[in-house]
């Protein structure tokens, strides 16, 4: 290290200007800059489930549709003439907003006896008479609650989904109607202005947190903000990666540089901290950062490289979105650590460095941490109240099903969804593919598809199928032969996109009840059916995702674990020492899941990549502790205490500022974002605290015994 400290010291105006120019050329990326809202891709491009969900609508050239739940505001029935004027005053108002290509609803299109454009001044020449007759075809059947006072409607938003979805909303609609928005585009919309106000506010947030547990622990303001400086760098440097390759901001990227920012300070911490020691022994700068170097260089590179192991484990689950943060993080953390290991020295050689002082609360909590190693007392008692959390919780860990785990529960997405899910079944009808021959027999075919469309609509779960089929009985020769040759021929759209192919029949499903039994029930129906090619949906997909996840989980924690211990064994040629600095590491895994659990949280997208990244993070804690320890072990007994005083401080400091800078994440509108701030509280803690009690208990019983102890 001395080469490396004399080269940073005396050419640390090169160094510093070459990492400048290169975080200033990762910022002009950021004009490239944009956000990709769409949720759904999670899915379609992680499972066949959804590589199907997305060939259909290719096929059938369907996009996501927005769906309108119209009530009248005086409580009335929706088929009186009152209500009639509302659905068509509102279906004429959503069709002139721009992009939108087709409503539809109860009310038809065409006047079915004259074919003319179906008006408002054709609804008032209709006397009362004929109004049962308007609502008494197939459309109005699926598109009526069973009560009456409920009307949904369908949007078709052509090819801007999200700009679309983001338009109706604030369409004026009429003073008595009582209209709300869901489906895929409303709530991409809102997670696109959620995204946007993220990143204004959350790292700002996280670096504040950041800098006020690092100044209370290290004694200095200005120490402080160096040390965060390689991390916020690190994250510039990632972004700009991540805009340079064309990527966009997501829901999985946008927290990206969250993580590089609390996890890539950790090096320069521990770099700081130790340089203040140094500093309060010699006044040469290129003896500072030697010392400096010696203690914590190897360290740094060794906790960079288990923490990129912790995320690139991701790679294992096959998550398209877990995969692309695995990758960008790893990206971060490696930037983060190249800088602190060089461009920090290089600074921090041409600045004063204060001496650490008696008033830095990190002292105070290593006094009281040496106190609970030095019997093994603690130790035990602290493993036997993990374990009976862990034994009572772990078991009842489960996968969190919900399609809306993004939103807060009193969250706009949240509330429409419900209202349309209390009165049609769901906000997001599912679709499906009859066999279809357009050559064979037209009329027999459709009999035949619409036995088994009704034999569909028994089932548990579901309220209304509906398709070309439905037309077989319900519509007369002439208007039933015209409506066929137009889906023949592809001339006739639906709001939901065309419903006919060359070989196939698409049909639409509401639910009325969306459980995983039901699902189960509903898949084994079309494994049953020749004639039924495919039933595929929004439920459907977070269902295969659900069970993606929880494969997910238990690959990458695997992986994780075997990259961590191939990595202590390269570098500590000892096993019993590898599998030593493995029980904290196990123990904070443990209890995380059975947080998850115990809190409600879950498993879902987001949880369940944080064991990957936890035994990446907390490895860093032992590699740092074993690291003081082999230095400490030739100084004679206690050794083990005088390493807790050694670098317990920039430890504690660490998974302090993790856990307090990660608080900025409630602030988020995003629910998964403030889950991932009680989770990193909870594997903080209990990682440096484990890794401070439960491994000097582990040594040898002169690792915890003082010098001048009689015994």
């Amino acid at each position: 290290m001395e080469r490396i400290a004399h080269f940073l010291v005396t050419r640390s105006k090169v160094v510093i200007a070459l990492t400048m120019l290169t975080t200033l050329t990762a910022a002009v990326m950021f004009v490239r800059m944009d956000f990709n809202a769409d949720v759904t891709t999670f899915i379609t491009s992680s499972s066949d489930e959804g590589r199907a969900f997305v060939a259909l609508q290719e096929k059938y050239g369907a996009s996501d549709p927005i769906t309108v739940l119209i009530t009248r505001k005086d409580g009335g029935v929706m088929t009186e003439r009152k209500g009639l004027e509302l659905v068509l005053d509102v279906k004429e108002r959503l069709k002139k907003v721009e992009g939108v290509r087709a409503v539809g609803t109860l009310i038809p299109d065409d006047n079915p006896m004259t074919g003319a454009p179906f008006t408002k001044e054709t609804l008032d020449a209709m006397p009362d008479g004929m109004l049962p007759y308007l609502t008494n075809t197939p459309n109005a059947e699926m598109m009526l609650s069973d009560d009456n006072k409920a009307v949904l409607g369908v949007i078709d938003p052509g090819e801007h989904e999200i700009l679309v979805g983001e338009a109706v909303a604030h369409v004026a609609m009429p003073d008595d109607a009582d209209v709300t928005f869901a489906g895929n585009p409303t709530v991409f919309a809102k997670i696109l202005d959620d995204l946007s106000w993220f990143l204004l506010a959350i790292p700002p947030t996280v670096i504040f947190l950041l800098l006020l547990v690092f100044t209370v622990n290290i004694g200095s303001r200005k120490l402080a903000v160096l040390a965060i400086v390689p991390a916020v760098m690190g994250s510039i440097w990632t972004f700009g990666l991540i805009f340079a390759l064309g990527y966009a901001v997501d829901l999985v990227t946008v927290i990206v540089p969250i993580w590089v920012i609390v996890m890539g300070s950790a090096d320069g911490l521990h770099f700081v901290t130790h340089l203040q020691e140094a500093a309060a022994r010699t006044d040469d700068k290129v003896e500072q950062t030697r010392s400096a170097l010696r203690e914590v260089g190897v360290p740094m590179i060794l906790t960079t490289v288990s923490t990129v192991a912790g995320f690139l484990s991701m790679l294992a689950t096959g998550i398209g979105p877990m995969m692309q943060l695995g990758v960008f993080a790893a990206c971060g953390i490696t930037f983060a650590g190249i800088i602190s290991f060089f461009f920090l020295p290089a600074l921090l050689s041409r600045v004063g460095i204060e001496p650490p002082g008696p008033h830095a609360v990190g002292h105070r909590v290593t006094g009281l941490l040496e106190k609970l190693a030095a019997t093994r007392v603690s130790a035990a008692l602290l493993l036997v109240g993990l374990a009976a959390f862990i034994a009572v919780f772990l078991p009842q860990l489960d996968v969190n099903p919900d399609q809306l785990f993004f939103f807060k529960d009193n969250h706009p997405a949240r509330t429409s969804f419900a209202k349309l899910s209390d009165a049609f079944g769901g906000a997001t009808p599912l679709m499906g593919e009859f066999v279809f021959d357009r050559k064979g027999d037209t009329h027999a075919q459709l009999q035949n598809l619409a036995v088994t469309s009704t034999e569909l609509a028994k089932l548990p779960g579901i309220k209304r199928v509906f398709s070309l089929a439905d037309l077989a009985d319900k519509l007369p020769e002439d208007a039933l032969q015209k409506a066929l040759q137009k889906a023949l021929q592809g001339d006739a759209e639906s709001p939901m996109g065309k419903m006919v192919s060359d070989d196939g029949l698409r049909f639409v499903v509401f639910p009325s009840d969306i459980q995983p039994k039901h699902m189960q029930a509903w898949a084994s129906f079309v494994d049953d059916h020749d004639d039924v090619r495919v039933l595929t949906g929004q439920p459907m997909l977070f269902d295969a995702m659900s069970r993606m996840v929880m494969k997910a989980q238990l690959s990458s924690l695997a992986y994780a674990l075997a990259l961590v211990a191939l990595l202590l064994l390269v570098v500590h040629r000892n096993l019993w020492r590898t599998l030593t600095a493995l029980v904290p590491i196990a123990v904070t895994i443990a209890v995380l899941l059975a947080f998850l659990a115990a809190s409600g949280i879950q498993l879902h997208l987001m949880t369940a990549i944080m064991s990957s990244i936890v035994i990446g993070v907390g490895i860093d804690y032992v590699i740092h502790f074993l690291a003081a320890v082999e230095m400490e072990a030739t100084k004679g007994d206690g050794y083990g205490l005088r390493a807790i005083r050694h670098v317990g401080r920039p430890i504690v400091a660490n998974a302090l500022g993790i856990a307090v800078g990660m608080s900025a994440l409630f602030l988020s509108p995003l629910k998964p974002h403030g889950e991932l701030s009680q989770v990193m509280w909870v594997s903080m803690v209990v990682g440096a605290l484990t890794t401070l009690v439960f491994v000097p208990a582990m040594l040898p019983k002169a690792a915890t015994t003082p010098p001048n102890d009689d015994a």
